[in-house]
C-alpha cells in the first residue's frame, strides 16, 4: 500500500476516533515537571498522571500523533531506521479497555486500515520470568484474530516487557507486531529472532499493556488501574509500507536528504556508487540531526543551544551536523538551507515549528559561528601539540592530547585524525575512543543519579514542590514583569527548577521579594481547586498555560485562592496539594542563565 505521512497520520487518528477515541494535540519535546527525561520520549510520557488514576479532561480514550527525541542510541543514527526525531502515533486506554479490545483494534487497523495481509504479519508476546506469568491472554487474542501459533512468538523482559520508566509506577507486559519486509516464514522463534536481526521482519507497532504496578519493594502488583498505550513510528511504517529499504526514503525525509546531497560535491562525484557507503552514512547523519535541531528549537518552548540538559544535545545535534557536513565536502554555512526544507516538510504537521521559523534560523546560524571559532581554537591546539611532538621525534599524537582537545573545542577525532595524517603524523585513535567512552559512561552514571525517581514521582515532597512551583511562576510575574511566562520546569523530590523569560539577572531584594510573595500565600491556608474546562474558558478565566496548540478541547485549570484572593490559576495535569498550608516554608537556593534570554530559579520547601 502506497501511503504519505500525512495520509498515515490521519487513517490512523480517524479510525481511533471511530473507536470512541478523543484526539488530543502533541505535547512539548520539552517535557514538564517530569526529571527523568531530557526529552519527550514517546507519547505516553505527558499521560503518566492519567496512567496513574488522575481523570483526563477528554476521557479515557485517547489518540494522537506524537513528536518524540530519543537519543540514547545516537551513534546508530545513519543507518537504514534508526532516528533521533520521530514522529509516534499512539492511542491509549486509560481503565477502560485492556488486551483482547487493544488487539482487536490493532489487527483491524493493521489490515483493513492500511491494507495488510494477514499473511505478512507476525507478533510476540511476553514469554514470562519469576516476576510474572506468560502472557497466554494476549497470544489468545491473537489467535481469535486469526494470526496462526507460528507466527505467535514468545519473548523474554528484555524484548517484550515495558516499565517502570522509574523504580517504581506502572509496567506490563507488551505485543509487539512485525511486518515481514520479505515473503518468508519463520520456523520457530529463534529464526524469527534471526530474521529480524536481518530485517526480513520489521517492527511496526507495539502495544503496551500496563497490567502491573512495581512496589518499592520490588513486588509486580496488579495495578489497580490497567492501561493501554500503544505506539507505531510513522516513518517506519511509510517506509515499510511503501517497500521501502530504509526510512530515509519516506516524504519526511528524503527532501531534506536530497538537500543535503545537492550541497556536497562529493555527492556529485559519486554518481552511480552505491550508496552503502560512509558518504551517504554522513549525509543522513546530518539530515536527522538537523531536523531533530530545527524542531528542538522550533517547539513552543524554544530551547537554544547551550553547554546543559537539552541544551547540551542541541548542540550535539548541530556540531555533528557540522562535522559529518565538513566529511563529505560541504564547506561555509548550509544549516540555514538544510532547515528552511525542514519547515517546509514538516510545518504543515507541527504548525510551531512554522511559527518560530526565524528563531530556527538565527539558531543555527549563531551556533554555526561558534563552533568555526571552536574549530579554529582546536586547530591552534592542534598545531602546538603536533609541533611539540616533532620536537621530541615523535610520530603519533597520545590519546590524552587529542581528548583534550576534543573536550575543550569540541575538536573532532576524525578531523585530529586527518589533519595529523596530512603533517605526517598518527593518532591515537583507540586510547581516544578508550577515554571518550570512560567519559561518557561517567556521563550516563552522573545523569541516571540527575534523572533518578522515575517518570511519576507523585511523592508528598514532589507533590509540595509541584504546587510551589505555580505559586513561584505567578509571582516572578507579580514581582518583576508581568511579561514573564515559564520556558521550562523539572521537579525532584530534592527541590524544585523553573525556567522563565528574563534578559537581566534578578537582583537579590528582588528574590527576597519573590520568596516573601510565596511564602505569604502558603501562610494564607489557600486552598487548590481543580475545574474541568474547554480551552476558550481557561483563556478568559485569565489561566496561565502555553497556549500553542498543545493542549485537547478539555483542560484542568487549578486555582489557588484563599478569602477571595487567587495567588494562581493554571492549566495543568497534577498532582497538587489540597491547601498551601502543606508546604512549610519555601526558599530560593539560586539563579542562573541557562540560554539567551532565559533564566532558571532553584528552590526547596521546608
Amino acid at each position: 500500500m502506497k501511503i504519505t505521512s500525512a495520509q498515515l497520520r490521519e487513517k490512523y487518528l480517524v479510525f481511533f476516533e471511530s473507536k470512541g477515541h478523543k484526539r488530543i494535540q502533541s505535547a512539548s519535546l520539552i517535557p514538564e515537571n517530569d526529571p527523568t527525561v531530557l526529552f519527550t520520549t514517546a507519547g505516553m510520557h505527558p499521560l503518566v498522571p492519567f496512567l496513574l488514576g488522575g481523570q483526563h479532561p477528554a476521557g479515557k480514550r485517547l489518540c494522537n500523533v506524537q513528536k518524540c527525541i530519543r537519543t540514547g542510541d545516537i551513534e546508530d543514527v545513519g543507518d537504514a531506521w534508526h532516528l533521533s526525531f520521530f514522529e509516534m502515533l499512539g492511542n491509549w486506554s486509560l481503565g477502560d479497555y485492556f488486551k483482547k479490545e487493544a488487539i482487536e483494534f490493532s489487527f483491524e487497523f493493521l489490515t483493513k486500515g492500511l491494507g495488510i495481509p494477514k499473511e505478512r504479519l507476525s507478533v510476540t508476546c511476553f514469554a514470562g520470568d519469576n516476576d510474572s506469568p506468560r502472557d497466554n491472554e494476549a497470544a489468545m487474542a491473537w489467535e481469535k484474530q486469526g494470526v496462526p501459533k507460528e507466527r505467535i512468538h514468545f519473548l523474554g523482559k528484555a524484548d517484550n516487557w515495558w516499565g517502570p520508566a522509574g523504580n517504581t509506577g506502572p509496567c506490563g507486559p507488551d505485543t509487539e507486531m512485525f511486518y515481514h519486509v520479505k515473503d518468508v516464514k519463520e520456523k520457530g522463534t529463534d529464526d524469527f529472532v534471526r530474521l529480524c536481526k536481518e530485517g526480513v521482519f520489521c517492527e511496526i507497532w507495539n502495544d503496551v499493556l500496563m497490567q502491573y504496578n512495581k512496589t518499592a519493594e520490588g513486588i509486580y502488583a496488579e495495578g489497580a488501574q490497567k492501561n493501554i498505550d500503544t505506539g507505531m513510528g510513522v516513518e517506519r511504517t511509510v517506509a515499510v509500507l511503501n517497500g521501502f529499504d530504509n526510512a530515509y526514503e519516506c516524504d519526511t525525509l528524503k527532501p531534506i536528504l536530497e538537500k543535503v546531497k545537492s550541497l556536497s560535491p562529493q555527492f556529485n562525484l559519486a554518481k552511480g556508487v552505491p550508496e552503502r557507503t560512509a558518504l551517504l552514512k554522513s549525509a543522513r547523519i546530518i539530515t536527522d540531526h538537523l531536523r531533530a535541531a530545527a524542531m528542538v528549537m522550533g517547539d513552543e518552548k524554544g530551547i537554544s543551544p547551550s553547554n546543559v540538559d537539552q541544551g547540551y544535545v542541541l548542540r550535539k545535534f548541530i556540531r555533528r551536523s557540522i562535522r559529518h557536513a565538513r566529511l563529505i565536502g560541504i564547506s561555509g554555512k548550509f544549516c540555514r538551507g538544510v532547515a528552511e526544507v525542514v519547515v517546509g516538510v514538516m510545518g504543515e504537521a507541527y504548525p510551531e515549528v512554522e511559527k518560530n521559523r526565524e528563531r530556527v534560523f538565527a539558531g543555527l546560524e549563531a551556533e554555526e559561528e561558534k563552533f568555526s571559532a571552536a574549530l579554529e581554537n582546536g586547530m591552534k591546539l592542534l598545531e602546538k601539540e603536533l609541533s611539540l611532538l616533532a620536537g621530541s621525534g615523535g610520530k603519533e599524537l597520545g590519546a590524552k592530547q587529542a581528548f583534550d582537545i576534543y573536550q575543550s573545542h569540541g575538536f573532532p577525532i576524525e578531523m585530529i585524525t586527518e589533519i595529523c595524517a596530512e603533517k605526517g603524523f598518527s593518532a591515537d585513535s583507540k586510547g581516544f575512543e578508550a577515554l571518550l567512552a570512560q567519559h561518557q559512561e561517567l556521563s550516563r552514571k552522573g545523569a541516571e543519579k540527575k534523572f533518578k525517581g522515575g517518570l511519576a514521582d507523585n511523592s508528598e515532597q514532589a507533590t509540595k514542590l509541584h504546587t510551589a512551583t505555580h505559586l513561584l511562576n505567578e509571582a516572578l510575574r507579580e514581582v518583576v514583569d508581568k511579561g514573564i511566562r515559564q520556558k521550562g520546569s523539572n521537579i525532584t523530590p530534592e527541590r524544585l527548577r523553573f525556567d522563565f523569560n528574563s534578559n537581566e539577572k534578578l537582583t537579590d531584594e528582588q528574590l527576597k521579594k519573590v520568596e516573601d510573595w510565596v511564602n505569604a500565600a502558603i501562610n494564607s491556608g489557600a486552598e487548590v481547586s481543580v475545574e474541568v474546562m474547554g480551552v476558550d474558558g481557561a483563556k478568559k478565566a485569565g489561566a496561565q498555560g502555553v497556549f500553542e496548540g498543545k493542549y485537547s478541547d478539555k483542560v484542568k485549570v487549578y486555582t489557588i485562592s484563599s478569602g477571595g484572593k487567587v495567588f494562581s490559576k493554571e492549566i495543568c495535569g497534577g498532582p497538587h496539594v489540597k491547601n498551601t498550608k502543606e508546604l512549610g516554608r519555601f526558599r530560593i537556593l539560586k539563579q542562573e542563565a541557562v540560554a539567551a534570554g532565559i533564566r532558571r530559579i532553584k528552590a526547596v520547601v521546608e
